[in-house]
């Protein structure tokens, strides 16, 4: 699997390319924004995306769904708790950081367990509440991609509309913790960690 990092839009959400080394099949997770820059390095590394995934409904991880979505012909796919996000501009927070954005219906709606291919590679999605009520963080072989749920030292903000502290602390406990030590946490925001390196010595998390 390789992933390229992508810190984008005006608080430098990360977006990633995911992809098959061997068939180069991709997806793109969480495009906040920047959408030519996004197009021009899936172009570069030869990409043929087959899905956009929000790991949640906020502006900043949603920004440039719809610039993605025609420029590679991807399905979108979103929690079925933070669907409505996508087009309700007071919830998806783009009211408040100067716009309203809103775009189309996911053409797949996730859920616990679901499973997400390409190519070779094989991401599961796990349900990870607490910054919103539909966040979720996808797992990998020796990855997890955790959105705005666990960050290198810190966790997601729980005080807009459908967060909740408890679910968000639980998320990470039982879902992303029990990943194993050895994976990879790319976050949402911030440099990559390790599920160890949180376990130790994430203050949240003691």
């Amino acid at each position: 699997m390789k992933v390229k990092r992508l810190p984008v839009g005006t608080i430098a959400a990360n977006c990633y390319l995911v992809w098959c080394e061997e068939t180069k099949d991709a997806l793109v997770i969480d495009p906040g924004g920047e959408g030519q820059r996004i197009l021009e390095e899936i172009k570069k590394e030869g990409l043929n995306v087959k899905y956009v995934v929000n790991t949640h409904g906020h502006m900043d991880h949603i920004a440039a769904n719809t610039e993605v979505l025609e420029g590679t012909g991807a399905k979108l796919a979103i929690h079925q708790e933070d669907v409505p996000l996508l087009s309700d501009p007071n919830q998806n927070l783009s009211l408040y950081m100067g716009g309203e954005y809103t775009c189309q219906a996911p053409d797949l709606v996730l859920s616990d367990g679901d499973q997400l291919t390409v190519g070779k590679e094989l991401l599961v999605v796990l349900h990870t509440p607490g910054h919103t009520r539909g966040s979720i963080s996808l797992k990998g072989n020796g990855v997890v991609f955790s959105g705005d749920t666990l960050f290198m030292g810190s966790i997601g903000r729980t005080d807009f509309p459908g967060g909740s502290y408890s679910d968000i602390i639980a998320s990470i406990k039982n879902k992303i913790l029990p990943c194993g030590d050895d994976y990879v946490v790319y976050p949402g925001h911030g440099p990559a960690t390790t599920v160890k390196d949180e376990r130790l010595n994430n203050p949240f998390l003691k």
